[in-house]
């Protein structure tokens, strides 16, 4: 049976480092997962176990962690320190033609008592994809496991019925999800110092002041229509941002039946059910921007 080689790539996965920056007082900290994969013509390690032009994965680590001191102050930020990276795999690499960094950025908090002490802050997770290649970069930026919850202010009704259907419209309810959202910026232009950084933590927390603020005042009749409405304030904070993508888990939150007990329960008592859940993704792009022409999985996002 004939057979032929596909797509493949390689790379090391989660090179975990922390950047201490004593150059200030108080110090600094950035504390990162970075995740790096590399593509070309790796034909001959595949079919022949010829890997001349295999650069090692341990090398790779290596370079991670040479490039959290030796970059400086573009390690600052993820999406300047991903872009580094993706830069030097494939310009300093022959064989490799095609990179993508992805990085987890942890947060910490300094506490308020010590300038040099710190406090892991476990409410989100900032993100950076960045792919090099075909003559250019793709910097996406993004959050995950950042946990949003209102109290009121959503209805959920009017929804088709099957014969399966027992779920019981209601015009007030507890809505809560965990945001996965990626952003891709496309006016890198208008940053000027990509490649310090400079911008990238202004942006984020634009970013992230956008989209928290349209959950929090958006008058919601489903989680969906609330989607839309957070990535189109965030299109609105970003001119340079062409899209933004959403991957939204339904964090059910069920009224509890206190009859048996005597007791009357206004949505006052829930049960926080995990699982199953409904599970809401989709985009929000700006109506003239480029078709960024790349595959895009809910759980990678632009690859």
């Amino acid at each position: 049976m004939p057979v032929q080689l596909g797509y493949n790539q390689y790379g090391k996965a989660e090179t975990r480092v922390v950047r201490v920056y004593r150059d200030t007082d108080p110090h600094e900290l950035v504390d990162y997962n970075v995740s790096c994969a590399l593509a070309g013509d790796f034909r001959d390690t595949h079919l022949t176990g010829d890997n001349s032009e295999v650069l090692t994965t341990d090398a790779v680590k290596n370079t991670v962690n040479a490039f959290a001191k030796e970059q400086g102050e573009a390690a600052r930020q993820p999406e300047s320190f991903g872009l580094a990276l993706a830069r030097h795999f494939v310009d300093d690499t022959p064989s490799v033609t095609r990179a993508r960094v992805s990085i987890e950025m942890y947060p910490w908090v300094r506490l308020a008592a010590h300038p040099h002490a710190f406090a892991r802050d476990g409410g989100h997770v900032r993100t950076a994809t960045v792919t090099y290649g075909d003559g250019g970069p793709w910097i996406v930026s993004g959050i995950d496991d950042l946990v949003v919850l209102k109290t009121t202010d959503s209805e959920f009704w009017g929804y088709y019925q099957d014969r399966y259907t027992t779920l019981q419209p209601t015009t007030d309810r507890v809505m809560a999800t965990k945001v996965r959202a990626q952003w891709w910026h496309t006016d890198l232009a208008a940053n000027p110092a990509a490649d310090m950084g400079a911008d990238w933590a202004k942006s984020y927390e634009t970013v992230l002041a956008a989209m928290t603020a349209a959950f929090a005042g958006h008058h919601s009749l489903s989680l969906q229509q609330t989607m839309h409405a957070m990535g189109e304030a965030v299109l609105e904070a970003q001119p340079g941002i062409a899209e933004i993508r959403f991957s939204l888990p339904n964090k059910h939150h069920f009224v509890v039946d206190l009859s048996p007990f005597g007791l009357a329960n206004p949505n006052e008592v829930f049960h926080a059910d995990d699982r199953p859940y409904g599970l809401i993704e989709g985009s929000v792009r700006r109506g003239d921007a480029p078709d960024p022409g790349l595959a895009f999985d809910p759980g990678q996002g632009w690859r």
